[in-house]
């Protein structure tokens, strides 16, 4: 991909294409992996608008930094978040992830910007 050409939007859903099944990360780890450490809403602005992208964003894998639900509303109904996590595996408790740091899936550890951003 042409690093020129992505919005930084873009280049949130992509980050997100990343998470594996089963793993969530944070808006502030993904803007901290695209060097926009503050944008952390700007990051949970682009995943409400993540069910008009192609190839889909598996927006339910990401959370806020403490492994609450925050973007719940967001989904088809409140509880298509939960549900989605819970599908892959995961629990959650009144809207938060249990045992979040286990797993906590961080970009920048697994992935290389360059590699993903600047070809």
């Amino acid at each position: 991909m042409d690093e020129k050409s992505l919005s930084f939007y873009e280049k949130v859903f992509e980050t997100a294409r990343h998470i594996p099944r089963g793993r969530v990360t944070s808006y502030g780890a993904i803007a901290r992996f695209l060097g926009s450490g503050r944008s952390a809403r700007l990051v949970g602005y682009a995943m409400n608008l993540s069910h008009m992208a192609f190839p889909p964003v598996p927006a339910h894998r990401v959370v806020n930094r403490n492994g609450m639900l925050t973007g719940r509303m967001h989904f088809e109904t409140p509880e298509t978040m939960q549900r989605c996590l819970e599908a892959e595996g995961l629990t959650v408790r009144q809207h938060q992830l249990l045992h979040f740091k286990e797993h906590f899936w961080d970009p920048s550890a697994h992935l290389n910007y360059s590699d993903l951003f600047e070809q």
